[in-house]
């Protein structure tokens, strides 16, 4: 965040000194706060060669270490094992391992992963997914319609917004059109993006991919951040 400065302007001369008005109390100059310095990153967050295509290594310093993947208490404890709870303002997902601990990731969200809350189902996972363009989103932006349902949608790869994993949500047995996906990157991660559902890293969403559990819930947190996703859309 950018803080406004403040400028004084100086007037007067010794001559004059006598009619000046008496000198103001001196006005200190905000101080920007120098950008944090973060350590590096871990090691599996390092390039990854073994997939269809090559992922980059995320670059030392780009992420706070609070949006690092790590095993932290479980806030979830009555939750099953396999259950994965996502808190759009906190920008953070849970994946509960057992009652004692859960392994979180930090996430950015888009305008739909603020749009939508409840319980749904893990229905089925996919390695480098096709981008099938939902209607709504074509509306608003017409040239996507090569990539829309019809047409087959995106080829997979490093281009595809949906990244190198994606885990597909349903609820009494229809499709919520929300996924939580790769692609995400570094300077986007903890915020609120322009569009999409909930943006992984692509270490992380193949990490997530390999632990998830088909047919475990999973829980949106409301938003109570009113008129994001207006904002957003």
């Amino acid at each position: 965040m950018l803080t406004r400065r403040s400028f004084v302007a100086l007037a007067g001369a010794g001559g004059l000194a006598a009619c000046a008005r008496p000198p103001a109390e001196p006005v200190s100059r905000a101080i920007m706060a120098p950008a944090p310095i973060h350590p590096p990153m871990p090691d599996f967050y390092d390039a990854i060669t073994t997939e269809p295509w090559p992922i980059p290594a995320i670059p030392d310093g780009s992420i706070d270490p609070r949006l690092w993947r790590q095993e932290v208490a479980n806030p979830f404890p009555t939750r099953a094992r396999g259950t994965i709870v996502i808190d759009p303002d906190a920008a953070m997902l849970h994946f509960v391992q057992n009652p004692d601990k859960a392994m979180r990731y930090g996430v950015s969200v888009g305008a739909a992963g603020f749009a939508w809350d409840g319980e749904a189902r893990l229905q089925f996972r996919r390695e480098w997914p096709r981008w099938k363009v939902p209607a709504n989103m074509i509306k608003r932006q017409p040239e996507l319609e090569p990539y829309s349902v019809a047409n087959g949608g995106m080829d997979p790869g490093p281009d595809n917004p949906m990244g190198a994993r994606a885990l597909y949500l349903f609820k009494d047995g229809k499709d919520t059109l929300y996924r939580i996906h790769g692609s995400a990157s570094p300077q986007e991660l903890g915020k609120a993006v322009s569009s999409g559902c909930i943006r992984m890293l692509n270490q992380d969403a193949i990490d997530l991919y390999e632990r998830a559990i088909h047919g475990s819930s999973v829980v949106v947190l409301p938003s109570m951040k009113p008129g994001v996703t207006d904002q957003m859309y």
